[in-house]
Order: C-alpha cells, then structure tokens, then sequence
C-alpha cells in the first residue's frame, strides 16, 4: 500500500503543480506584477509548505535532525533537481535583471543561515533573528511590485502558453488554491509512504532528512519548476527555487527554532551545509553570467544530485 500511496501523492503533487503555475502567471498579469516577484512569494512559499509541516512535526516527535536535514537536503535537491531535470525538457533561459538581486538576497540567507549554525544549535533568539530577515525579504519584494506598477500602469500579457489576462479572478483563485492545497497533500501523501518503506529498511533519520524526506518535500518546486519549463516560464522557474529557498532557510528554519531547540549535528555542519553553499554559489554562475541551464547542464546538476546522494547514504 505504500508504493500505491508514494504513486498516489506523485500525480497529485504534478496536478497542483501545474495548477499553481496558471493561477501564479495569471495573477502576475491581473495585478500588473511581474512573474517573477509572484513566484519568489505566493509560488515559492506555497511550494514551500510541505518542508515547513515536515519539520515542525518533526520537532514534535523528538527529530530535530530530520528538521535540520530536510532543509538542508531540500535546498541542495532545489538547485540541482529542481532546476536540472525541467532543463532537460526545456532550456532555461536567464533574462531577468531581478532575478540577480533575488538571487543576492539568497546567498545573504544563506551565510546568516550558516553563522547562526556555527552556534551548535538553532534557539528562539535565532529564530528571531531569521524572521525577521524573512520580513526584510518580503518587505523588499512588496516594494519592488509597487515600483512596477507606477512605472507600468498598463501591462501588456506576454506570449506565454496558459496565459490569459482577461482570466476571472474565480478562476485564478481557484488555480493557486488547488495549487496550494494540492502541493502540500501530495507531499505529505508521498513523504509518509517513502518515510514508511525507508525505516523498513533501518535508515537513520538524520539519512531519510537529508535525502529521501528532502526529495519528496522538493517534489512541488520540481512539479512546479517543470510545468514553468514547459510554459517557458523561467522567471517562474528561478524565483519558485530562490524564493523556496530563502523561505526553507529563514521562515522554516526560524518558526522550527520558536516551536523548539534545534541542535546542529556535527556531519551536518561538517559536510551538507557546506554542499549547500556550494551549490548555492554554483546557481550563480547562470544568474550573474546570464548563462542558460540547457540540456548538458541539465545532466550535469542532476549527476551532481546524484553523487551528492551517494555520499551521503555512505
């Protein structure tokens, strides 16, 4: 019954995907906002949902390490698979100046997130600490929309497949709430089965964090990313894993941190948060230098998840 489950949750998290997708696009055309600021909040953290319920359970069931390790593995999983297999459907191309600042605000959460690790244990003070780097974050990206639309009044829609500016707002909610609703489900559907086949085997938790948990929790910014790719929407692509990724490092991590102690374990601090980082700053070799993830790329990054796996069940 657990594969039919883990199959189940599959179709469900590819469904809300796309779904999520039509309302994120649509709604970025109603309001006059660009996609990409859609997908670093709504998209990313709708899509994030599911590493947030994972973790907070977690802390309840006395695992902090498999909090500590999603997060980790999720963002790992987010640059590498999340961007490498929708690359291999369909190029993904870099044309957005705004993708550069958000991509900045990344790394920024990504060093706090760090610094605060190297304390040995995530506490209420750091917690506090990262929310309120998630509000700057949000703050920023309210003001850069508002910035939009005085500069835009009137926004003419894209050539985008799926995109229909004329869309009743019934409809769009409709679409970001399935898409909404729908992610975290899936998620949970896929993570409990996998979870379940995982310890039959004698998998350590903080191992099951770091990969098989990480994955299933990555799955929506993976359905999410793909339907973008087909849509040939890379701004939704990029800002879905940026945005997710900020928002697992500083609004997951920091609730985590105000609900209980989180204490770092040493193999995490010796080696994942540091793959994390390293692939974080390989990300900004396409940002910064405007390079596509094409097909090769798409390869290599998921080579790289691949032996980045293997590593760790080692």
């Amino acid at each position: 019954m657990d594969f039919i489950y883990a199959v189940a949750g599959l179709i469900i998290l590819l469904i809300a995907g796309d779904m999520l997708v039509r309302g994120a696009v649509n709604l970025s055309l109603r309001l006059g906002i660009p996609a990409l600021i859609v997908s670093l909040t709504v998209v990313a953290f709708g899509t994030s949902a599911p590493e947030l319920l994972v973790s907070v359970s977690a802390i309840y069931d006395g695992a902090p390490g498999l909090a500590l390790g999603n997060v980790i593995g999720s963002n790992t999983a987010n640059v590498l698979l999340v961007l490498g297999i929708p690359a291999l459907i369909s190029t993904l191309h870099v044309i957005d100046n705004s993708t550069r600042a958000s991509y900045l605000q990344m790394i920024g959460a990504t060093v706090l997130f760090i610094l605060l690790a190297l304390r040995g244990r995530f506490d209420w003070i750091a917690g506090v600490i990262l929310l309120m780097a998630l509000f700057s974050m949000i703050g920023h990206a309210i003001y850069k929309a508002r910035c939009h639309r005085v500069a835009q009044r009137e926004v003419a829609a894209e050539e985008v497949e799926g995109a229909d500016p004329d869309m009743p707002w019934i409809k769009i909610v409709g679409f970001l709430l399935v898409g909404l609703i729908g992610l975290p489900l899936g998620a949970d559907i896929l993570v409990d089965a996998s979870t379940n086949i995982a310890r039959a085997f004698n998998v350590s938790d903080e191992v099951i964090g770091l990969t098989l948990v990480a994955l299933g929790t990555s799955l929506p910014e993976l359905a999410t990313t793909v339907m973008a790719a087909l849509r040939k929407q890379a701004d939704v692509a990029f800002g879905n894993v940026i945005g997710s990724n900020m928002f697992n490092l500083l609004g997951i991590i920091g609730v985590s941190s105000l609900v209980g102690q989180l204490p770092v374990d040493k193999d995490l601090m010796d080696f994942d948060i540091w793959v994390m980082l390293g692939v974080s700053l390989l990300l900004g070799l396409f940002v910064l230098k405007r390079i596509d993830i094409t097909r090769v790329w798409g390869i290599v990054l998921s080579v790289l998840y691949v032996l980045y796996v293997l590593a760790v069940l080692g």
